[in-house]
């Protein structure tokens, strides 16, 4: 049991209020199975030139103009598809391909195609926290777009009013204590009045060298953390008591 008394809960999602096995076997397979269509109907929309033009950078040219070397339309379609599936392959991070990911997938929620595997624990523990006054946000690799779907399009209902707030990597890498500074900053409280929850040790060490308190959320279904991380231990959320 983690006893806190801070104001501000901070949640990573994969492994930690969904499973690893749900977001790589559904969402990310669904990203790749409409990867192709999506690209082919979408090409001149803002929003997926916004995407492309965010994944060219990250590929380290100025534009995708420059980085697809001004190829007719086909090919350069062809060129970004290739990189989004060398980037999934290596379960890539980057700000624009998680960005074209949440367009793929808002498409799919919104459909009704997918819903968002949540654990039974979370949604007693959204309530409690609320009902405490504590401020709950999310903090994941995935778009905001995608964050804002995923909650809102879950099996077990919409858990956005739950949430006050979301970041993803355009306030930095998660791994990176800077990230934590800035979300500290952006919330209004000192580093120390944030628990952040995540099945990763590395994000824990990064939240804490900012200041965050931490606990590593140990589901059953994740693989098992690495010895003498020294981060808090819990399995799920009901081993929280938060205190006014």
């Amino acid at each position: 049991m983690i006893r806190f008394t801070g104001w501000a809960i901070l949640l990573d999602v994969e492994g930690t209020t969904s499973s690893v096995r749900f977001v790589n076997e559904v969402l990310f397979n669904y990203a790749r199975q409409m990867l192709d269509s999506y690209l082919r109907s979408h090409w001149d929309t803002d929003e997926q030139i916004h995407a492309r033009e965010e994944i060219a950078r990250d590929a380290g040219a100025e534009s995708f103009a420059a980085w697809s070397h001004g190829e007719p339309r086909q090919k350069a379609r062809e060129r970004l598809k290739i990189e989004v599936l060398r980037l999934m392959d290596r379960d890539a991070k980057t700000t624009g391909l998680k960005e074209l990911q949440g367009l793929i997938w808002r498409e799919g929620f919104e459909a009704g195609k997918l819903r968002a595997h949540i654990y039974p624990d979370v949604v007693p523990a959204l309530r409690r926290w609320n009902e405490a006054g504590n401020d709950v946000r999310v903090y994941s690799s995935g778009s905001i777009t995608a964050q804002r779907l995923f909650f809102g399009h879950t099996d077990v209902g919409d858990l956005q009013p739950f949430l006050k707030g979301h970041y993803d990597t355009t306030i930095g890498p998660k791994r990176s204590h800077e990230s934590y500074a800035k979300i500290a900053a952006d919330i209004g409280v000192r580093p120390e009045q944030i628990l952040l929850l995540s099945d990763t040790a590395a994000e824990l060490d990064a939240a804490r060298a900012a200041g965050l308190q931490t606990a590593l959320v140990a589901r059953a279904d994740n693989a098992a953390p690495a010895e003498g991380h020294g981060h808090p231990v819990i399995r799920d959320f009901s081993e929280i008591e938060t205190a006014p």
